[in-house]
């Protein structure tokens, strides 16, 4: 009898080691691998990206400076412009600085915390961006639908609250995917055929059960995407049919140009979005993905600033003065 608890009690204590032996290869770092590993290629790369990453830092910083020292840009509109060049500079910062440092380090690994921390911000910051091109849609919807209560119903504590919805319920998604990820184990060295911590990568690489994350990112994309895209959607078709009853040519136009600047971002977003998801479902996609990935991780934060200064009188005025005042 002795014999045989001693006998129980090592099996059971060769267990519990092989499961600390498990337990001991989840990874502490991945290998972000870029787009090329030609080594010609890296300061081509690494110029390409700073330079686009010092415009979409001076292009949103501008207008938030334009926004903030004009009081007649103190509007709701302006007000939802300037919060989303802020959560267009800080999702390219959750990327790029990264990235520079890699290429220039030509040393691929990123720590699996910073990794988690990536994924959180990276989902944060879409979402932002996501939920406040919703919100700018439906501020233009009442600035063109209903004109004459426009100021009422956009009163500065119902936009305020319209930015605050969006950040917690960013932060609450963003949260949600990486608690289910934290349950992930990683048995091996992995390599990310990305340059960044990407969510659908991750769960790809996984070595254990998916199904659930895979479960919420989907039923997440389809909740969080779709109904806001819904919402823009129809409010453009609202926007669209109130235009179509002005009389006069000239006031058609001016209420096109109005929401000219956001159906020009908004279109950019989602195509580019669109294009990525068509070309991680495509066969041998790792490097189009990384490159599509480009577009709405740096090319779009970098061309919001000049899509909307560009066709915007007042802001462009208001940076005028701004560089023509003397010192």
């Amino acid at each position: 009898m002795h014999d045989s608890v001693i006998l129980f009690l090592s099996y059971f204590s060769s267990d519990i080691n092989d499961m600390e032996v498990e337990n001991d290869t989840q990874i502490s770092e991945f290998l972000l691998l870029g787009f090329s590993e030609e080594p010609e290629l890296q300061p081509f790369l690494f110029g390409l990206f700073l330079s686009m990453y010092l415009v979409t830092l001076l292009g949103n910083l501008l207008i938030i400076l334009a926004v903030s020292s004009n009081s007649h840009l103190h509007k709701p509109m302006y007000f939802f412009l300037s919060n989303l060049s802020f959560v267009d500079i800080c999702f390219t910062s959750t990327i790029i600085p990264k990235m520079l440092v890699n290429i220039q380090t030509q040393r691929k690994a990123i720590t699996y915390e910073s990794c988690i921390m990536q994924v959180y911000f990276f989902i944060l910051f879409i979402g932002l961006d996501n939920f406040l091109l919703t919100v700018m849609a439906y501020d233009r919807f009442v600035a063109i639908c209903h004109p004459l209560h426009y100021m009422v119903i956009m009163n500065p504590r119902f936009c305020g609250l319209l930015v605050l919805v969006s950040w917690i319920m960013s932060t609450l998604h963003s949260l949600l995917e990486n608690l289910m990820m934290l349950q992930l184990s990683f048995c091996k060295e992995v390599e990310i055929p990305h340059f960044f911590c990407e969510l659908n990568k991750m769960i790809q690489l996984a070595c254990s059960d998916t199904f659930l994350n895979n479960l919420v990112m989907y039923f997440a994309t389809v909740l969080l995407v779709g109904a806001p895209l819904t919402g823009i959607l129809c409010s453009y078709s609202k926007i669209v049919s109130s235009i179509l009853k002005i009389s006069s040519a000239e006031g058609k136009y001016k209420a096109f140009s109005t929401c000219a600047s956001h159906l020009s971002v908004v279109s950019l977003f989602y195509c580019t979005g669109l294009g990525v998801y068509l070309s991680s479902a495509a066969p041998q996609s790792s490097h189009s993905s990384a490159v599509a990935s480009v577009m709405y991780t740096v090319v779009t934060p970098m061309l919001n600033p000049f899509i909307y200064s560009l066709r915007n009188k007042d802001i462009k005025g208001t940076l005028t003065v701004f560089f023509k005042r003397k010192p």
